[in-house]
């Protein structure tokens, strides 16, 4: 809606003293602002100092947890030629004089398996496979039951 000229010529005065009032209120709106900062100029210089040190805080930690190297994973298809027909070496074995039964529960504990688990497997008491597994232990001369896995491997005794 457009004013015309007459309007604003008849309420001039009105126009006028709304405008002065208007700017009065802005005027006094500035002074109150401007005294609340200045009568509470520490917390807004406190609150200002804490988001900054806030933001270089996180700025900071993101930095220091960034890994420095990058982790590439590759996934590649890797081809093991399994021996299907591994050949126990028979000499070693009558030379540690090894029975059937120490070399199944060499076997198995290859495996990885309990001696619990191997008595069940064997079928035998819990006792006897320890009984086996002494003696093969004082046979290979060795400590440990991956000493004895170890061993076996490499004079070619298990697969």
């Amino acid at each position: 809606m457009l004013l015309k000229p007459s309007f604003l010529i008849k309420n001039k005065s009105i126009i006028l003293y709304g405008s002065s009032l208007a700017a009065l209120l802005v005027l006094l709106k500035w002074l109150e602002l401007k005294f609340l900062i200045l009568n509470n100029a520490f917390e807004i210089y406190a609150g200002m100092i804490a988001v900054i040190f806030t933001g270089l805080g996180i700025w900071l930690a993101l930095k220091l947890t960034k890994p420095k190297v990058e982790t590439l994973v590759v996934e590649r298809k890797v081809f093991v030629n399994k021996e299907e027909s591994f050949i126990p070496d028979k000499a070693i074995i009558e030379q540690l004089n090894l029975s059937k039964r120490e070399l199944d529960v060499l076997t198995l504990m290859a495996g990885g398996l309990s001696n619990q688990e191997i008595a069940s497997r064997l079928f035998v008491s819990l006792n006897t496979v320890k009984t086996h597994t002494s003696n093969l232990f004082e046979k290979m001369d060795v400590k440990r039951r991956t000493q004895a896995v170890d061993a076996a491997k490499r004079l070619h005794i298990i697969a």
